[in-house]
């Protein structure tokens, strides 16, 4: 699957250890040294600017999105090849959704899982066919993808919807996942949903 661009979702604050942040400036000198475009939220702060900054820094192209209302509050980035000041989150979800091929969740607090659950769910109904990835750095999301196996165990979440979401700790094997990644085609999710 060809990789244009990535929708990053993560943290307006880069978290308590360094190895956050090491993450985010790893990942994004990866797309810039693959000619992968950044969509992301548009901020200056967090680990939102940090992986900014890194693909800016590395001379890839960076669009943000950014509704109004949080533009002063996250401090809208001013350095990026774009940035796109749109009327609210749920504008700013989709035109972010619209721009990507793939979306990739770095650690991150309620917005960024939001945000991640989101497009997920979309996936699931059919809406969209794009890869989905966590950057699981430092087994940030192990307790997050123990439930969602309990999730399936439980019989609340179909096994296939679950092995969307790819996982690694090293952005270079996630890349490469979302790469080989065949989405379910429409027959099989009819047949699995029993529409």
């Amino acid at each position: 699957m060809s990789l244009r661009s990535i929708c990053v979702f993560c943290g307006a604050s880069t978290g308590k250890s360094p190895i956050y942040r090491d993450a985010a400036v790893a990942l994004g000198q990866l797309l810039a040294a693959n000619s992968i475009r950044l969509i992301y939220g548009g901020g200056a702060v967090g680990l939102m600017g940090v992986v900014a900054d890194a693909v800016m820094e590395a001379d890839g192209e960076v669009i943000g999105i950014i509704p109004q209302s949080l533009k002063d509050a996250e401090v809208g980035h001013q350095g990026l090849t774009r940035l796109e000041v749109v009327d609210g989150m749920h504008a700013r979800k989709a035109r972010m959704a619209e721009l990507s091929d793939a979306f990739i969740a770095l650690p991150g607090g309620l917005g960024t899982l939001e945000e991640l659950f989101e497009v997920w769910t979309w996936a699931q109904l059919g809406y969209h066919q794009k890869p989905l990835g966590l950057l699981d750095v430092d087994r940030f999301y192990s307790k997050l993808s123990d439930f969602l196996d309990h999730l399936v165990d439980e019989g609340f979440v179909r096994a296939p919807y679950r092995d969307m979401l790819q996982r690694s700790e090293s952005p270079q094997a996630l890349l490469k996942l979302m790469t080989d990644w065949t989405p379910i085609d429409k027959a099989r999710w009819a047949e699995q949903t029993g529409s």
